[in-house]
């Protein structure tokens, strides 16, 4: 069955009703955005935050629309945009999510429509660009209020991310969980403006791909997750 075909008839204010989203994104703090927007826009929300995850989802039911984070911990969304943007699997809406605008080229090239920036915290954007890739029978005609008040996650969402990556670094400093933890912080502190953290998982991202020391690096990162987490964890 056509995923929209069950869409219920759309509002002014609520111009996705009937949608079902699925967000992949390993971001907690990423996440709860793309929640409050789809709960604004009057679209239901389901999340994975891995691709395995949404490979499950996807044998249970069909969204609507995808929205998906090409930084993954078990590999890149490009690769799940492919597969929902091409044969028997393929979506009416797909949208490719990242911190790093340089990496729009390969997501277009995999197949989404819709590249998102994060941060993504403007209703009348993630609403605009939704609404243009749906068929002209599910769009809703006539003028519709458009909200400039930016989407404000809750910041436990975010200390919950802290406390993840904290764990990750205490259990495991391996090449490949170092890299994923430099994008995974990068685009959440890239969400949540926190420069100082952005800047530091930069830092160590430049480091691993430059095959330099990292000791030092990984204890001032250990600091600052410490410090964000709110408790003192051991190194």
């Amino acid at each position: 069955m056509d995923p929209l075909e069950t869409i219920a008839a759309p509002t002014a204010t609520r111009p996705m009703l009937g949608l079902t989203v699925l967000v992949v994104e390993d971001s907690l703090y990423a996440s709860e955005a793309l929640r409050l927007l789809c709960l604004r826009s009057g679209a239901r929300i389901r999340r994975a935050d891995c691709l395995r995850s949404a490979r499950r989802h996807l044998q249970v039911y069909r969204p609507s629309v995808a929205v998906v984070d090409l930084g993954l911990p078990d590999g890149s969304g490009a690769e799940l945009i492919g597969d929902l943007t091409r044969g028997a699997a393929r979506l009416g809406v797909v949208a490719a999510m990242s911190g790093d605008p340089g990496v729009e080229a390969a997501a277009r090239e995999a197949g989404a429509q819709i590249f998102f920036e994060k941060p993504m915290t403007s209703l009348a954007a993630f609403q605009q660009a939704i609404l243009a890739q749906l068929p002209e029978e599910y769009r809703r005609s006539g003028p519709r209020p458009l909200s400039g008040e930016p989407i404000e996650p809750d910041p436990v969402a975010y200390k919950d991310d802290m406390a993840h990556a904290a764990e990750l670094l205490q259990e495991n400093t391996d090449t490949a969980t170092l890299a994923y933890l430099g994008q995974f912080l990068h685009g959440v502190a890239r969400c949540a403006g926190d420069e100082e953290l952005e800047a530091a998982a930069d830092h160590l991202s430049a480091r691993l791909a430059e095959d330099q020391p990292l000791g030092s690096d990984l204890g001032q990162l250990a600091g600052l997750l410490q410090a964000r987490v709110g408790q003192r964890m051991a190194i």
